[in-house]
């Protein structure tokens, strides 16, 4: 089975076991594990941060960064497709009040806003009638844009009018790593344009689990006593760091393979099916892919039969995600089943 569901499926290579087998431990909640310590001020130092927090996973470092920047009541502005909007379980509103408004981008690249898009939203200085603007939130790269990747100038250009008007800014890096490989922009760069950074390391990374939330020491350590509060204080959580540290030390570079072999599938699809894909939007590993007046499940059942794994994510919205575990030559045979499927 060719799977390319998600980059979330890999499995921990046989180096990344042995280091995690071998990674000295302590007690996370005492502060006293020095795996979670190194990998917490690693990724901190990466993107220009005083201070990290490791996390379970990645929706619950949006979640903390979320919350140490908008108070109960208050309100965060972000992409109508963004994953703190539609894929955690409406957790910022559900345990901490926080109301969400979303903007459709106009910018012609799915998921990437302009500035234009979030000033029509943002209200500030509205007095006691409306919910006032406390933060903005981008994603990049976008998943369920495609892996597209929000270019370094429009970012400076959001971060100058939030900065005008006292409006923080959160960052969902889950795949920042992506981002930073497609483009050569610094990780520490793209930090700079931010107050909090949620990083992933069990996506295309490799390891089995982990985010990283980073920001200012007194920002973490209010997210520390709510990470305890939400029970995701760790003990001995040091064999899962070490898989981080070992995906820091190894897997950046190599995700320019998966963007490569994503092209590699789209050329497949698109030679069968031109109307599947739009080329201008493969950015990074992630591909969506248009199946036309079939729905999306259908496509997807008939691929699975044929030992092709996708998600859907749209009624006639598939997506493959390449990633560490299927090489140049799987992800062109699964292209090459999707193009037929859909061509037929």
């Amino acid at each position: 089975m060719i799977d390319l569901r998600s980059d979330t499926i890999t499995k921990p290579s046989a180096a990344m076991r042995e280091a995690m087998a071998a990674a000295p431990v302590g007690d996370d909640v005492y502060g006293e594990d020095p795996t979670i310590n190194e990998l917490e001020t690693r990724t901190a130092a990466l993107l220009g941060h005083e201070a990290g927090l490791f996390c379970p996973s990645g929706s619950m470092a949006n979640m903390l960064g979320v919350w140490t920047l908008v108070p109960a009541g208050g309100e965060i502005l972000c992409d109508q497709r963004a994953h703190i909007v539609r894929a955690e379980m409406g957790a910022h509103a559900a345990l901490h009040g926080i109301t969400m408004r979303t903007w459709a981008s106009s910018s012609g690249v799915p998921g990437i806003a302009q500035t234009s898009d979030i000033a029509e939203l943002m209200e500030v200085g509205c007095g006691p009638h409306l919910v006032e603007t406390a933060a903005i939130e981008i994603e990049n790269t976008h998943n369920f844009g495609g892996g597209t990747i929000h270019p370094v100038e429009t970012l400076r250009e959001i971060r100058e009018l939030c900065q005008a008007n006292g409006v923080a800014m959160h960052l969902d890096g889950a795949r920042l790593w992506n981002a930073h490989v497609a483009t050569r922009v610094p990780m520490a760069e793209y930090g700079s344009l931010f107050d909090t950074i949620s990083v992933c390391y069990s996506k295309g990374m490799g390891a089995p689990v982990g985010s990283v939330l980073v920001s200012s020491a007194e920002r973490i350590d209010r997210a520390r006593e709510q990470r305890k509060r939400l029970g995701g204080g760790m003990r001995q959580a040091g064999i899962l760091a070490a898989a981080a540290l070992y995906a820091l030390d190894h897997n950046i570079d190599r995700l320019a393979d998966d963007h490569h072999n994503a092209q590699v599938f789209a050329e497949q699809v698109m030679a069968r099916a031109p109307e599947a894909i739009d080329p201008r939007h493969l950015a990074s590993n992630i591909v969506v892919v248009d199946t036309g007046e079939r729905l999306s499940s259908e496509v997807a059942a008939k691929a699975a039969e044929r030992g092709v794994r996708c998600s859907t994510v749209g009624v006639h919205k598939l997506r493959a995600v390449t990633h560490l575990d299927v090489d140049e030559a799987g992800c062109r045979e699964a292209g090459r089943i999707v193009g037929e499927l859909l061509a037929s």
